[in-house]
């Protein structure tokens, strides 16, 4: 895998071109070494102090109602039982609306929603609002190690510096939430200096955004069977009566807790919905409630467990004018003993300068288990410009370094302008092709080992049977936020063409027959998005000259070979005329792909094709060898030559015992 990954560099050369090692001053030898400290620590109850900005600018494009429903199902459906919640807003000044408060019940939760800002107006003072949520969370406790702010704002504010070095130092945690595309750009520098989330969401109504921002702030514990799982997580604008339908899939290993919630962005008499269950249960638009404080938005709360199946929905607009309507449903584990299916998305790197690619991962698992087989979008939305889609794969191909391993990944290129990006994936597991993998090691499994002459046996490697861990998955969805990230350098007056394809890392050789069999998985255009022009191949009896000097090498004549998309499994067989194919003979290979602006993928992983004809062993003299046997002496003849020899010896035995034994008699 080194090899591969490295390009055969050595792990010392990896180590030293890190950037953990690079940048980091040698330790003084003649000094004494670090002393060790131990702190002892302890968990306690998770506490969430919301900041919420209510500036003049929050009141635009209808971001103060979206900021209602992306916190009320914060609170309602989200933070954990048994946490603290307070809630802060701020513009020219802050003001505490609620101190910290345990959620012990539905009623603490619907209490809270009740302090939920209504209203916009004012200058912006984020580090104003940031205090403010300190002193909530230290009017309880002596300090703020391991709580959390949930700090989100849509504006700028010139002295966001001023308590930079104050957040840094709190020990508090910061999520930031920017709404919008003028919020301040300093903002994600509060999460990065204290390990917290960083979100974006965009003015576009039909994306969600903010809601996924809210739902992906979920408690740190690790105890996944008290974290709320998102299912489902869209929206879309529907013409006058119109319908939007879907369905959702509730799966085994969640139901507890469900919600099924719908808002809507026009009058405030809710649309016609129609909510089937798997067992032909419905539930009508008067099964749903609608808050006093939220005339837009309806929620039905599934008693017990929600049945595991398919649950339909339809929901009819019934506005005079087209109007943006959304279903978001929620649950948590069904069981503390069955870990539930869970989806968890980033990109590589928060912050990237253009042209530099960067790569969108998803890990798909159950508890330790990976998840195989499942579709995996993700949907990519720029500040300014459309949103961009892409199916990531876990093929081991492109981006993907390890196929199977539950980790789907894509390159990301489409780069729409500076600023900020969020990111959104959506997975689906079908029953008959989602299945579970097992996490395997990379080392070899050892039989035995040998100690003073004496072989030793390991213990035998434990066989798992795939339908055992199989049988326990079914068809599931899954929406997850993967945070933001920032772009810079990106061209104003738009690119052209500027990634190659991506390297091919699966290439593979054999021999068959008189010929040799080359595959490996296609490439794009833009490193794994699109389709290659042509590709390069070359061939060598020596790997280092292949490695180092790859264009002198041997072509192939790969004329009638056309690639494929990218991610399709490619094939190509010739018979080798510049070298004479004898036993032992190693032939090395490598390629590279092309696009049509003529811009060349790197060299591939070198792959070799070894043909090793085993020599037949020379038979004792008189002794019958497999060709005399195929020529007309048949097995049962054998067989029945043997069994006479050996009766013969038994005979003469017997008559020499009798023999000697007449003899001693006399």
């Amino acid at each position: 895998m080194q090899n591969k990954m490295c390009n055969y560099k050595s792990t010392w050369e990896v180590i030293m071109n890190s950037p953990d090692f690079s940048n980091t001053s040698p330790i003084n030898s003649t000094s004494p070494p670090f002393e060790t400290y131990f702190s002892l620590l302890q968990t306690k109850d998770r506490v969430v102090c919301l900041v919420l900005d209510v500036s003049g600018s929050m009141a635009e494009n209808n971001r103060i109602n979206r900021l209602y429903h992306a916190a009320e199902i914060f609170l309602l459906q989200i933070v954990e039982m048994g946490s603290w919640v307070g809630i802060v807003t701020f513009q020219s000044t802050a003001q505490i609306k609620i101190n910290l408060q345990q959620i012990v019940s539905e009623n603490v939760r619907q209490n809270l929603i009740t302090y939920l800002p209504t209203t916009a107006g004012g200058g912006t003072k984020i580090c104003e609002g940031v205090r403010k949520g300190f002193e909530v969370i230290k009017q309880k406790y002596s300090n703020l190690d391991g709580s959390e702010i949930v700090l989100l704002t849509d504006g700028e504010d010139a002295c966001m510096s001023s308590c930079l070095t104050e957040v840094e130092n709190s020990g508090s945690i910061i999520h930031t939430i920017a709404l919008g595309p003028k919020a301040a750009p300093e903002l994600e520098e509060f999460s990065d200096v204290t390990g917290g989330l960083k979100f974006y969401a965009t003015d576009t109504v039909d994306s969600n955004g903010l809601i996924d921002a809210f739902s992906g702030i979920s408690s740190g514990s690790g105890n996944i069977s008290e974290q709320s799982i998102q299912l489902e997580s869209t929206a879309r604008s529907v013409a006058v009566k119109q319908w939007m339908n879907g369905t959702v899939t509730v799966d085994s290993t969640v139901g507890n807790d469900t919600f099924f919630v719908v808002t809507w962005d026009g009058i405030t008499s809710p649309p016609a919905i129609l909510l089937r269950d798997p067992k032909g249960k419905e539930y009508r638009t008067s099964n749903f409630t609608v808050s006093n404080l939220n005339l837009r938005t309806a929620r039905l709360t599934i008693a017990g467990t929600a049945e595991v199946g398919d649950w339909l929905y339809w929901i009819q607009n019934n506005h005079i004018a087209p109007q943006v309507i959304s279903m978001i449903v929620t649950s948590r584990a069904a069981s503390l003993d069955v870990p539930p299916v869970t989806v968890k998305a980033h990109m590589n790197k928060d912050t990237n300068n253009f042209p530099n690619p960067m790569v969108i991962y998803a890990e798909v698992s159950q508890g330790f288990l990976p998840v195989l087989g499942a579709t995996v979008m993700a949907t990519v939305e720029p500040q300014t410009g459309s949103a961009v889609v892409l199916k990531l794969l876990d093929d081991g191909s492109g981006a993907d370094i390890t196929k199977n391993d539950g980790i789907y990944s894509k390159y990301f290129t489409s780069f729409k302008g500076n600023g900020r990006y969020n990111l959104k994936v959506r997975v689906q597991g079908k029953d008959k092709t989602v299945r579970l993998g097992r996490r395997q090691s990379q080392a070899l499994y050892v039989p035995g080992y040998i100690e003073n002459g004496e072989i030793k046996m390991n213990a035998p490697r434990p066989e798992v049977s795939d339908d055992e861990i199989q049988a326990k998955l079914g068809s599931f969805n899954r929406v997850a936020s993967g945070g933001s990230f920032v772009v810079a350098n990106v061209p104003s007056e738009g690119t052209t063409d500027v990634f190659p394809p991506c390297k091919i890392i699966d290439l593979e050789a054999q021999y068959e027959e008189d010929k040799i069999h080359l595959s490996w998985t296609a490439p794009g255009n833009d490193f794994d998005v699109g389709q290659a022009e042509r590709y390069i191949i070359k061939m060598s009896e020596s790997l280092l000259d292949l490695r180092n000097t790859f264009e002198n090498a041997t072509s192939l004549n790969t004329s009638s070979l056309v690639p494929n998309p990218a991610g399709t499994k490619e094939s190509f067989k010739f018979k080798p005329e510049y070298f004479a194919i004898e036993n032992d003979t190693v032939i090395y290979f490598a390629i590279r792909a092309v696009d049509n602006a003529s811009l060349t993928s790197e060299v591939s992983n070198i792959a070799q094709a070894a043909l090793f004809v085993t020599p037949k062993e020379s038979s004792p003299d008189g002794a019958l060898n497999d060709d005399v046997i195929n020529e007309g002496i048949s097995v049962l003849t054998i067989v029945l030559i043997v069994a006479g020899c050996v009766a013969a010896v038994l005979i003469a035995v017997s008559i020499t015992v009798c023999i000697i034994h007449k003899r001693n008699r006399r």
